[in-house]
């Protein structure tokens, strides 16, 4: 199962969940992240880094748009706001039947964005680390069940 994830620019929201989904360790999962309005290369937020790293997660560093090999590449690609949704699909309908946003998907039921800490503060940075960390432990479970 390969799984994309996708924010706005690929420095804060979509990093941290590619880090906190590959420290999780599925067995048959891969994930790559990227953004419907990143530049590829930049590096990615300080405190995203800041709390990846306290976390002793591997990460990827820079970020990277979006782009038609990832999503074919993709089985499953999911979004932190049905903006992002919106915008992806816009571009690229054929990914239509794989994406979903992250809460849509993960945790029916459940409405509303990611929070965006883009500029925040380390401690609006942790609180959306935590949430997305919640999010993914609840996505792990979903794939586990799935998968049996």
């Amino acid at each position: 199962m390969n799984i994309y994830f996708i924010c706005t620019g690929n420095t804060c929201r979509s990093p941290m969940a590619e880090a906190i989904l590959r420290s999780k360790a599925i067995e048959g999962v891969k994930v790559r992240s990227a953004g419907v309005s990143a530049i590829d290369g930049l590096p990615i937020a300080t405190n995203a880094k800041t709390l990846i790293e306290e976390a002793d997660m591997p990460y990827t560093d820079v970020s990277n748009a979006v782009n038609a090999e990832d999503l074919a590449w993709a089985d499953l690609v999911l979004t932190m706001t049905m903006s992002h949704k919106g915008l992806l699909l816009h571009s690229f309908p054929e990914a239509a039947e794989k994406t979903f946003t992250l809460k849509e998907y993960a945790a029916p039921g459940e409405f509303g964005d990611v929070h965006d800490p883009y500029g925040g503060s380390l401690a609006t940075y942790r609180t959306t680390f935590d949430e997305l960390d919640r999010l993914i432990e609840q996505l792990k479970l979903k794939l586990m069940e799935d998968g049996e």
